[in-house]
């Protein structure tokens, strides 16, 4: 099903993209620490377990053990997976079945966590199932768009609904579980990989309308006429006025300014953040950036965004560099995801736009986001190491 290549290893160790893989870590460590920060007192206290008084380093243990087991999974897929073989039919009917037979065994089975029944409980750890379907879109739709541009099919809309329906039907099923969130970065890592494709501009338009209309009439139904997600509506109103609504619908949100207004230029200092301490709920998860920005204040919030943005650029600019169409939109598809789920917690937080429940990727507390986000920089990792190798093939000759 996939490849392991143990050999020329010093040249595939030479082309592998150190600077990314340095971010991946630095990100993953400041999580750690500022999981750590967020969770000691609120662990102690219950309030971040039903009420249920846990060991103050609970949540840092287990946020460790899953940047250990998500290191260990970006570093075989970078040097040992070969990214074309994933190209083999077995495995894309395997990832895009496998996903949606997930989750539809979570909308019946699934436990329901903040109004959203989207985790899976395996026993000893639950799984978001949502998350897989970011990492099946970009590893199916590279596959499939490069299949058919190398068929020269790919200018007509009709080669590409019927694996688009698949992953649409993915999103429904996302969005019956009551992850509106979720949903919506999905959507996202799609259009971008479709718009950043060579296809004709006309499929385009074609495609983006086919895709973003059943879920625009979902949304304005949703929040208009639905009255069971009147707090949808709510959210919007409160971005707003927060401070108007501190006290309801805007307690979350008024918090969360509060704290990355409490930072300043140099923040407060690790460990001495206040609107952790009851204040924001779920500082370790949603809100872990409004508690890095309150402690280490300015600096510390350009300094993350600055790893971000580095990632984002690099992948944009190995996808500029090869001709290859399927090494191209795996780039895409990986640098998307994490600039779609950076800018849906951050623009959230801040007030931009209403608050969504999507978590930031490395630094936010939960081993499903992690392991996923690993997955997909392994993938990332594995495609640049085949760009340079091409590098390498044209300086030679």
């Amino acid at each position: 099903m996939y490849k392991i290549r143990f050999k020329n290893y010093n040249k595939i160790n030479k082309n592998v993209d150190k600077s990314i893989l340095f971010c991946y870590l630095i990100l993953g460590i400041i999580g750690i620490i500022f999981i750590y920060s967020a969770s000691m007192v609120p662990a102690r206290m219950g309030s971040l377990t039903n009420g249920n008084i846990i060991n103050s380093n609970h949540f840092m243990v287990r946020q460790s053990i899953f940047l250990f087991v998500g290191t260990l999974i970006v570093l075989f897929i970078a040097y040992f997976v070969d990214i074309d073989a994933l190209k083999a039919k077995a495995f894309q009917q395997f990832i895009i079945i496998g996903v949606i037979i997930l989750l539809i065994i979570t909308l019946i089975l699934g436990s329901e966590i903040n109004g959203s029944k989207n985790w899976l409980n395996l026993g000893f750890f639950s799984i978001q199932s949502s998350e897989f379907l970011k990492l099946a879109s970009i590893i199916y739709l590279s596959y499939i768009i490069d299949k058919k541009m190398s068929q020269a099919r790919i200018y007509n809309i009709k080669t590409l609904l019927p694996p688009l329906f698949m992953l649409g039907f993915g999103l429904v099923l996302i969005l019956v579980q009551g992850d509106l969130g979720g949903t919506i970065l999905n959507i996202g890592i799609i259009l971008f990989i479709l718009m950043y494709s060579d296809i004709k501009n006309i499929v385009k338009v074609q495609l983006f309308g086919s895709i973003s209309l059943p879920f625009v009439i979902y949304l304005i139904y949703t929040l208009i006429f639905d009255t069971k997600n009147t707090y949808r509506l709510n959210r919007i109103k409160v971005i707003m006025e927060p401070f108007k609504y501190e006290n309801g619908e805007g307690y979350q949100l008024s918090n969360s300014l509060l704290a990355i207004g409490n930072g300043g230029v140099t923040g407060q200092g690790m460990g001495n953040g206040i609107m952790k301490l009851g204040y924001l709920p779920e500082p370790h998860t949603d809100f872990i950036f409004s508690v890095l920005a309150e402690e280490a204040g300015l600096i510390g919030v350009i300094a993350v965004i600055a790893l971000y943005m580095y990632i984002t650029f690099k992948g944009i600019i190995y996808a500029n560099t090869t001709k290859n169409n399927y090494y191209k939109i795996i780039c895409i598809g990986v640098v998307s995801y994490l600039f779609l789920q950076v800018f849906i917690n951050l623009a959230g937080i801040s007030g931009i736009i209403p608050l969504t429940g999507v978590t930031l990727p490395l630094l936010s507390y939960g081993g499903s986001s992690l392991l996923s986000i690993s997955v997909a920089f392994g993938l990332l990792l594995a495609t640049t190491k085949k760009i340079n190798m091409e590098k390498d093939l044209e300086t030679d000759k």
